[in-house]
């Protein structure tokens, strides 16, 4: 198969964000936030970017971070490292429905995303610039949504009724297929165990090597102990660097 465009990758996504527009959620889920609606401008921006040609390393996280791909559409998306590393800044809406706690601000955004300040800061130190970065590597992923309770708590796609996360992984699924299909990786890193199980079971077949490195939250206690020099030593067992 061909190496994959942009423009087919813009696209695929374009499917699956209308595919989990038209999901219903039942209580305790009582908001639901897509940025590759709201924030198309920037998501569309990046994929533009940096989801061309094939890669050899694709790393997958869960779903977006409050403060993070949720104001800037950008996965990780702290917004310092998209601004002024990835160079991504564009106009970002609102979604239908906001809760009051969780703003959607975009770039004007005060809050920082620790997991993406973590992951993006890392990559920014080992490979300088995002050109050298995305020549072999991509982030993306595994689920768009943002899920929110009453009270303004997340709610990770995980905690999710069988009957809800059915259908919303069978989109999700056939998402990271077409993603796998178009930039060819040799491998596919997990950014927390999430993650890199979904990748195994969605591409069960693939000829693909799997792993997983620690996810950057600060609610894990092993990540706040260093955790670039964890992650970055996981990828040299995995002999990725």
């Amino acid at each position: 198969m061909a190496k994959g465009s942009s423009m087919q990758m813009i696209k695929a996504t374009q499917r699956l964000s209308d595919g989990v527009d038209k999901m219903k959620f039942s209580p305790p889920t009582e908001f639901v936030y897509n940025p590759l609606n709201y924030a198309w401008a920037p998501h569309k921006r990046y994929l533009s970017k940096y989801a061309t040609g094939q890669k050899r390393v694709v790393f997958m996280g869960m779903n977006p971070g409050p403060f993070g791909m949720a104001q800037t559409g950008v996965p990780f998306g702290e917004i310092d490292h998209v601004r002024d590393w990835l160079g991504i800044n564009e106009v970002v809406d609102f979604p239908k429905k906001t809760h009051p706690k969780r703003p959607i601000e975009g770039f004007a955004c005060t809050r920082s995303e620790v997991s993406g300040r973590r992951l993006w800061g890392a990559f920014k130190q080992r490979f300088g610039s995002p050109d050298v970065f995305f020549k072999e590597n991509y982030v993306t992923n595994y689920c768009p949504l943002v899920f929110m309770e009453a009270s303004g708590k997340n709610r990770t796609p995980d905690k999710m009724p069988a009957a809800e996360l059915d259908p919303l992984y069978a989109l999700c699924d056939t998402f990271l297929r077409e993603l796998i299909d178009l930039m060819q990786p040799e491998w596919i890193i997990g950014v927390g165990a999430f993650a890199e199980n979904r990748a195994r079971e969605a591409l069960k077949g693939y000829d693909l090597q799997f792993g997983r490195i620690l996810h950057p939250s600060p609610a894990s206690p092993a990540a706040n102990r260093g955790w670039a020099e964890q992650a970055e030593k996981q990828l040299r067992l995995l002999s990725i660097w």
